[in-house]
């Protein structure tokens, strides 16, 4: 299998290599092999953990209360912290990082997930690293063990936000067993799970921390993950680069291959149609653009705008003969797209006073049918 666009999660766990502070020999052989999958032209986007941990290293605080408004304190001092030795290690490579917060709002929000989705394939079109983390101080979920789980799940969002290839879960612990480890000296490594059935999920536990590594939570970010089109391996971070082993094909730690390609996973969401608030009819230079030259569609394309919709929402695409050609995400409103159609993109500030890009529907977020 072939990967182009992958997302690695780190566990606190491995950043700080079981200690009570981040640790930097860990951190820079990580992003060492990052920056080796850099090199070979393969895009990277960073899911972290480690905030708390570096806020409490800074302040030096061995133990502290468990309490939601601590962490979140210790969050904001730390988060500085982590950052910026991503931010060191990375630049002795020579590239350039970027730091994203989101919440579970941010994603569920329609705009929020369109603007997130955009920022983050802009970065990658500049080969800049993102580096991704939940946005702790103003949202509660991860840190009270609630939805996205130590950032297992806010990862597998991610790698469906950007269409990934791979996701890759680096922690503390080899990958999913057929038993406690720790307790069971006859437990044995699954290389791969081609369903997380019932027995699957059973191997997980109850445990989010101690465990079976914490398994519940990476389950449900392969669950989420392969179901649109990405392949999810769970992994021990401290394995000899085994961020590049795993990108090569070495079989290392446990293989969820994806349930579904991610060109049928999107194709099913758009050909519904369920979700199409209006229509774009668009003239024959811009249907052969979208339709011969996989291209985006620019408003000087769009000849009619019909239907009430949104910013974010999805629009059907018909040529002149008004056959449906294509369905995809609107970047503009309706009553926006009915002031900027037939117009030069490099016009679009000057006729609303804003912009949301040059695409009427970006290329990323469309499908021909």
């Amino acid at each position: 299998m072939s990967y182009h666009r992958i997302i690695a999660k780190f566990g606190t766990n491995l950043l700080t290599a079981g200690t009570d502070r981040l640790d930097l020999e860990v951190m820079a052989s990580l992003v060492g092999q990052v920056a080796r999958l850099h090199q070979q032209g393969l895009e990277t986007i960073i899911v972290t953990s480690g905030a708390v941990a570096a806020g409490r290293q800074k302040m030096g605080l061995a133990r502290m209360g468990k309490d939601v408004p601590t962490r979140q304190v210790m969050a904001a001092i730390g988060q500085n912290t982590l950052i910026h030795s991503y931010e060191q290690l990375f630049a002795w490579h020579g590239i350039t990082v970027a730091q994203t917060l989101l919440t579970k709002h941010d994603l569920a929000d329609r705009l929020g997930y369109l603007n997130a989705r955009n920022t983050l394939l802009a970065l990658l079109e500049l080969s800049v690293v993102p580096i991704v983390n939940e946005n702790d101080v103003v949202w509660v979920d991860e840190l009270e063990g609630a939805h996205f789980g130590d950032n297992d799940n806010l990862s597998a969002m991610v790698a469906n936000l950007v269409d990934a290839d791979l996701l890759v879960l680096l922690g503390d612990v080899a990958g999913l067993y057929t038993a406690d480890p720790s307790r069971d000296a006859n437990a044995r490594l699954i290389p791969r799970v081609d369903e997380i059935d019932a027995k699957i999920e059973s191997l997980a536990g109850g445990s989010r921390g101690k465990g079976i590594g914490g398994m519940v939570t990476k389950l449900q970010a392969a669950r989420l993950a392969t179901a649109s089109g990405t392949a999810v391996i769970i992994a021990e971070g401290k394995e000899r680069n085994v961020l590049v082993r795993l990108v090569e094909g070495e079989s290392v730690g446990t293989l969820f291959p994806p349930a579904t390609s991610k060109m049928e996973s999107k194709k099913r969401f758009l050909r519904a149609g369920l979700a199409a608030r209006g229509t774009l009819t668009v003239d024959d230079g811009a249907a052969k653009a979208l339709t011969m030259q996989n291209k985006s569609l620019l408003p000087a394309g769009v000849k009619e705008v019909e239907g009430v919709f949104q910013r974010g929402d999805a629009v059907n695409i018909v040529d002149g003969s008004g056959k449906r050609i294509a369905r995809g995400i609107s970047n503009y409103s309706s009553a926006d797209l009915a002031r900027i159609k037939g117009a030069r993109s490099d016009r679009i500030d000057g006729l609303l006073g804003y912009g949301y890009g040059d695409e009427a529907v970006h290329r990323n977020n469309l499908v021909v049918l």
